[in-house]
C-alpha cells in the first residue's frame, strides 16, 4: 500500500472540505446561499458564549495594564507563565524610591535634618512599595488568573467545539446543496416528456378516428 499516495489523498480530500465550507460561508455571507438554520436556543447560548469570551479578554487586559503597567514586565511576565517557570521578583518602583531616598539620607548624613527627613520618608515608601507589591500579587493570583484559567481552559473547549460543529454545519449545508442540484439534472427535461408520451397519444387519436368511422 502506498501510504504517500493515501497521504496525497487525504491532503486533496481535506483541501476540497475546506474550499467547499470557504464557499459554503462566503455565499451565506452575501445571501446567495441558504443557511441551514441552528436551534434557537443553541444560538442564544453561543451568543452569551461570545459575549463572556469578549469581556473576560478585555478584564484580563485591562486589569495586567493596571497592575503591571510596564509593557515590557508584562510581556515578561506572560512568557514565563508559559513556559510554566516562576516570574521573576521585581521591587515595586516605591520601594526603588524608598530604598534610594534612604541610601541618600544615609549619605546627607543621619545627624542632619534633611538626611533624618529622607531617611523617614524613605522607610515609609518602601512600606507603601511592599504593600502594593502585595496587593499586585493577590490580585493577580485571586482574580487574574483564575480569568485566564477560564479562557485557556472551558472557552477555549466551547471555541473548538463550535468551529466543529459549524464546519459540519457547512457540510451538511454543502450536501443539501449538491443533492437538490442533483435531482434537478435528473428531473426529465420537457421535451422528453413529451417525447415519451407521443406515441401513446398518437395510438390514443389513431383509435379515435377508428371509432368515428
Amino acid at each position: 500500500m502506498d501510504f504517500n499516495s493515501l497521504n496525497m489523498k487525504q491532503f486533496v480530500k481535506d483541501a476540497g472540505s475546506a474550499l467547499s465550507r470557504v464557499v459554503q460561508l462566503t455565499e451565506e455571507k452575501l445571501g446567495t446561499s441558504e443557511k441551514t438554520e441552528l436551534d434557537a436556543h443553541f444560538e442564544s447560548l453561543a451568543g452569551r458564549a461570545d459575549v463572556t469570551k469578549l469581556w473576560t479578554e478585555k478584564m484580563v487586559s485591562d486589569c495586567g495594564a493596571v497592575l503591571i503597567p510596564n509593557p515590557g514586565n508584562r510581556v515578561e511576565d506572560f512568557l514565563f507563565e508559559k513556559i510554566e517557570k516562576k516570574k521573576p521578583s521585581r521591587l515595586s518602583n516605591m520601594e526603588y524610591l524608598g530604598i534610594d531616598m534612604t541610601e541618600a539620607g544615609n549619605a546627607f548624613g543621619p545627624g542632619t535634618t534633611y538626611g533624618t527627613a529622607l531617611i523617614k520618608v524613605g522607610q515609609y515608601e518602601q512600606k507603601l512599595g511592599t504593600a502594593e507589591r502585595e496587593f499586585v500579587n493577590n490580585a493577580h493570583v485571586a482574580f487574574v488568573q483564575p480569568l485566564q484559567k477560564f479562557l485557556d481552559g472551558e472557552m477555549k473547549t466551547i471555541v473548538k467545539e463550535r468551529s466543529l460543529l459549524e464546519s459540519k454545519r457547512m457540510d451538511l449545508a454543502q450536501s443539501f446543496y449538491w443533492k437538490r442540484l442533483k435531482e434537478i439534472y435528473e428531473l426529465p427535461s420537457p421535451s422528453s416528456i413529451v417525447r415519451r408520451r407521443l406515441p401513446n397519444c398518437c395510438w390514443k387519436g389513431s383509435r379515435l378516428v377508428i371509432l368515428l368511422i
